[in-house]
């Protein structure tokens, strides 16, 4: 069996697991089980459990930057921050890896997350620099709002989206009863809080350049921020690709 087959065969047998068992009861032994190979043979991919399941992750979080580029190629509404955040949360509420990760233990989410801090800390360090370049594209064409520094921006949306991520285990019996209204009220909340188009805020200054539609504006806007994505995709696929040589 080749290198790189038994390296996917580990991270299907891993994801498997993860899900069924989440991430406490999962174990190397059972993951090498799983997948038909020896528990060495495990290491010799990854050195340990938290950089295979993160791996794990970054599968399932590219199949949804995958179904993002995609949706935004259909239609260049996608790139607004609350359309992009809206379809990034429906594709959490589908993707059981995601899902498994955090509904688990809010402590293994921090001990993975400081992991992942090491094992992908450039690919962590692009991801940034592009959400920060996305946004500057979209105030750079009256999309977004320009009073509020552009690093602040960043952070509004991660952390609002990762409260709603973190909500559907911590908040479960308070959501409200359907997937379809906690994504549109996290739409509602980026809206509200970055953009600047007249849906957000009728009464704003802010707002595409004299002369321009909001469409013109969006679909300008689109040609520079499709291939920064594009370029999110091709970078996490070589991430994984490195892992699975090491």
């Amino acid at each position: 069996m080749e290198r790189a087959e038994r390296g996917e065969r580990i991270l299907e047998a891993a994801g498997e697991l993860l899900v069924a068992w989440g991430y406490r009861r999962v174990t190397i032994d059972e993951i090498a089980r799983r997948a038909k190979v020896g528990k060495g043979t495990v290491y010799l991919h990854w050195k340990t459990k938290d950089s295979l399941l993160l791996a794990v992750v970054l599968v399932a979080k590219a199949r949804s930057q995958r179904r993002q580029l995609e949706r935004m190629r259909a239609d260049p509404r996608e790139i607004l921050p609350s359309r992009m955040m809206r379809g990034y949360y429906q594709d959490f509420l589908e993707e059981p890896v995601l899902r498994a990760l955090y509904t688990d233990d809010v402590d293994i989410l921090g001990r993975l997350n400081d992991a992942a801090k090491k094992e992908f800390a450039e690919l962590i360090a692009f991801n940034d620099e592009v959400i920060r370049r996305y946004l500057e594209v979209l105030r750079e064409h009256g999309l977004v709002r320009t009073d509020v520094d552009v690093l602040h921006q960043r952070y509004i949306l991660l952390s609002t989206a990762t409260g709603f991520f973190m909500a559907e285990a911590m908040l479960d019996d308070r959501a409200p009863d359907t997937p379809g209204v906690r994504a549109e009220l996290l739409a509602e909340t980026i809206r509200s809080a970055l953009e600047s188009t007249a849906e957000a805020f009728p009464a704003a200054d802010a707002g595409p350049p004299r002369g321009k539609t909001v469409d013109e504006a969006l679909a300008a806007a689109a040609l520079e921020i499709l291939p920064l994505y594009a370029q999110v995709e091709e970078h996490s696929a070589r991430e994984l690709r490195r892992h699975l040589r090491d």
